[in-house]
């Protein structure tokens, strides 16, 4: 009984999830209310923060499995590339086709410029719940670093968390970049990202 009860319980969750991000993309993440999603749902209010105490729950879920998605998917193929370059590219490309196949380029467009003044060094503004997501995100990428490191492909001496926030912003610039375009030029996009790593990857001393 009590497999069926959770069942049931993650179909709901599924559903209000699903219900918020029809809103987000229909109305804007703004202009959405939590009330809006509990009526759409079929649901009370109440039911609603029970599953999510607010819309930003909601989006951040969304947000955290395509990170998820993407860094397995990066992982484990990161082996496979003889050079750093490909690696870098490919786990940024599998960022990016995950962030779009869970939010639309309209809704990343609303969420995005609010948050990237907020992601410099300190991150001193940004809100918490948003921090913890890209903290796990910049971890894991410089983890990422960390193997290709230790299997020869990256210096030595190479600070791999600076590196991973570095590319991070770079990546979330481009991003925004990327979802203002209509309709999105992925193939430009991974060009320009190949070009920036390529630069970075080689440096600029003599």
């Amino acid at each position: 009984m009590s497999g069926l009860r959770e069942q049931q319980k993650a179909m709901r969750r599924e559903a209000i999830s699903r219900t918020a991000l029809e809103l987000f993309d229909s109305q804007g993440y703004q202009a959405t209310t939590m009330e809006q999603i509990a009526r759409l749902a079929a649901v009370s209010v109440p039911t609603v923060f029970a599953y999510f105490g607010s819309k930003q729950e909601i989006l951040l879920e969304k947000l955290r499995e395509a990170d998820h998605r993407a860094i397995a998917e990066a992982r484990r193929r990161a082996p496979e590339f003889a050079e750093a370059l490909d690696a870098i590219c490919y786990f940024e490309q599998c960022l990016t086709e995950y962030a779009f196949a869970v939010l639309p380029a309209p809704l990343w467009r609303e969420i995005l410029p609010p948050l990237l003044p907020l992601l410099g060094s300190t991150q001193q503004a940004v809100p918490e719940a948003y921090k913890r997501v890209n903290d796990a995100l910049v971890s894991e990428l410089a983890q990422l670093f960390c193997d290709l490191r230790d299997s020869g492909k990256l210096r030595a001496d190479l600070d791999t968390d600076y590196a991973a926030f570095l590319f991070n912003d770079y990546g979330h610039v481009q991003l925004l970049r990327l979802c203002s375009q209509a309709p999105l030029d992925l193939q430009r996009h991974q060009a320009e990202v190949r070009g920036f790593t390529a630069f970075v990857l080689r440096g600029m001393v003599g």
